[in-house]
């Protein structure tokens, strides 16, 4: 009898047990759980409320929680400017203590805690702890492959080259891309390879992103797309890993797209203080790309600010191979953007386009977006459905000022400019260095792969850079920090002339020799530039009226004198 009735104790027990387990379970998911909230930057938080999307926004901790119909976001408060953000959305306080939660947890660990010791005394056994460790082994495992599998998801791209406004050079160097990817046995039957890697250089906002997501659109197949940010910093450790994962599952979805903004952040050139995890997932990316087959109908894009600080490998044949440099859009392709941007906006008629593209030198594809939903938001403040030329007026003065973080050129800077410039298109043009064109924002010059360089080369290109300063020394009597850059590479130039090829006076090479060279070329342009002095007052005004001049263009106004 004694058996029988501690058998039933024992039994009731664990009946009494389990019905704690699952109580504690269900307490412990109510208490733990949490949705997750994917951190944004304060680019997405403007698309968000562009779009009117935000329906609730909650201030915990030192971030800004903002909720849509479906989804949560965050960003920290140091990136968005509350006070303004408050004048459009209400912001709530997040308690600091969630009492419900806080008494759960508390009831949740005493029951755990009793139950751990009732198992530890009556039930636990090295078998079942080894098989519990196993569990959980194995569910983590399943977890970290899930989280993989999410982030390389691909996309059907719905946009096309009739949503990218301007860009029109760099759609048609993109085009045999596009035709590769819809038709990729046609090639290959003519024994054809295109480059692996296609890398879109340019200043932020310009759009490169929005192209490449454009190619894909054109071409119809799969966009798989990662960060090298986010592969570097949030999943440290695991980025070969990822990069792998992810031209596996290209591969698989052939013919397909990857791209790789901000690929500087993985691809920045190594030395002997390098990132460990950083090169070692540049190692990966490089040995994938090594790795295609000439039929994998594959294509890598990159997109980086800054292509002077990409690794050497990364740029060499059979890689990024194709380099599609993306300026600030020109006068005509700001016309373009501005159309585009305010085609669902209602505009009164007095809104001359045209004005506001001469208006908004210096502005990116992004800057423009912004300038456009400024000018809007400004007819709102004041009541009106309709937007008046004058919103935009009012937005650019605001720019002018300081209070916006977006670079344009007042008449006189861009007179300044012009002059600046045209300095420097004349000497390009007369000393026959290649340029695509010379303009008020952009200065592209042709891409050089030559290996072997002449002394007159490097001089002539030394020439180039100082040419502008040269000029506007002439005409104001001042230099100007639109110089900077140029004058920089002047300086390097000059620097391996002397340092590295021996270009100097004499083989021992010396900081006077670089300073000889450098004051040389600066008499030879200031000589030429007196002689075409008229040539170049042409240039001016052609830049001046058209924004930006190309070589031919330059030529031109050259033999009208000769």
């Amino acid at each position: 009898m004694k058996r029988t009735s501690q058998f039933s104790i024992d039994k009731r027990l664990l009946i009494i047990i389990s019905i704690i387990v699952l109580i504690a379970i269900s307490l412990s998911f109510v208490a733990f759980k949490g949705e997750k909230i994917r951190t944004i930057t304060s680019r997405d938080l403007n698309t968000l409320i562009i779009k009117d999307l935000i329906r609730k926004s909650v201030i915990k901790s030192d971030y800004l929680i903002v909720s849509t119909s479906k989804h949560k976001y965050r960003l920290p408060l140091s990136a968005i400017d509350l006070k303004k953000y408050a004048s459009l959305y209400p912001v709530e306080y997040a308690p600091k203590y969630n009492i419900v939660a806080t008494v759960l947890i508390l009831l949740v660990i005493v029951i755990l805690g009793s139950i751990l010791y009732l198992l530890f005394k009556r039930l636990s056994s090295p078998t079942n702890k080894e098989y519990e460790i196993e569990k959980k082994s194995i569910i983590q495992e399943t977890n970290d492959k899930d989280i993989l599998r999410d982030e390389i998801e691909s996309i059907v791209s719905d946009i096309s080259f009739k949503d990218v406004a301007g860009m029109v050079e760099t759609k048609e160097e993109l085009s045999e891309i596009i035709d590769f990817l819809k038709n990729p046995d046609k090639y290959i039957k003519l024994d054809i390879r295109l480059p692996k890697g296609v890398l879109l250089a340019g200043p932020p906002g310009v759009g490169k992103t929005y192209i490449a997501k454009a190619v894909a659109g054109e071409a119809g197949v799969p966009f798989f797309y990662q960060s090298g940010a986010n592969i570097v910093e949030i999943y440290v450790g695991m980025g070969a890993k990822r990069v792998h994962e992810l031209f596996q599952e290209a591969k698989k979805r052939a013919p397909s797209i990857i791209f790789i903004d901000e690929i500087d952040a993985i691809g920045r050139a190594r030395g002997a203080m390098g990132n460990e995890e950083r090169e070692a997932t540049l190692n990966q990316l490089l040995t994938e790309m090594d790795g295609f087959d000439s039929d994998s109908a594959v294509l890598v894009i990159g997109a980086t600010n800054r292509i002077e600080m990409l690794d050497s490998a990364l740029l060499r044949p059979g890689r990024f191979d194709r380099r599609v440099h993306i300026p600030l859009p020109d006068r005509e392709e700001r016309y373009d953007i501005i159309r585009h941007y305010i085609r669902h906006k209602r505009c009164n008629e007095n809104v001359d386009i045209a004005k506001l593209s001469i208006m908004t030198v210096g502005f990116s594809s992004a800057a423009l977006e912004t300038f456009v939903n400024e000018a809007a938001m400004h007819a709102m403040k004041d009541g009106r459905k309709e937007i008046f030329m004058h919103d935009f007026v009012s937005v650019i003065e605001k720019v002018i000022s300081g209070k916006r973080k977006i670079l344009t050129l007042s008449d006189e800077e861009r007179q300044i400019q012009a002059s600046y410039q045209s300095g420097k298109a004349l000497v390009a043009t007369w000393l026959d260095i290649s340029y695509e064109k010379i303009g008020l924002s952009n200065t592209i010059f042709s891409d050089e792969e030559r290996r072997i360089l002449s002394k007159s080369d490097y001089f002539n290109k030394i020439m180039v850079y100082l040419a502008g300063t040269v000029t506007t020394e002439n005409i104001y009597g001042e230099r100007y920090s639109i110089a900077s850059e140029d004058i920089a590479k002047a300086k390097e130039l000059a620097k391996k002339m002397v340092f590295d090829y021996s270009m100097g006076e004499s083989y021992f090479a010396t900081d006077k020799d670089v300073y000889e060279i450098l004051e040389k070329a600066k008499e030879e342009v200031s000589t030429m530039l007196v002689k075409l002095e008229s040539v170049r007052k042409d240039m001016e005004v052609y830049l001046m009226a058209n924004e930006n001049i190309k070589q031919e263009e330059a030529r031109d106004l050259l033999r009208e004198i000769f």
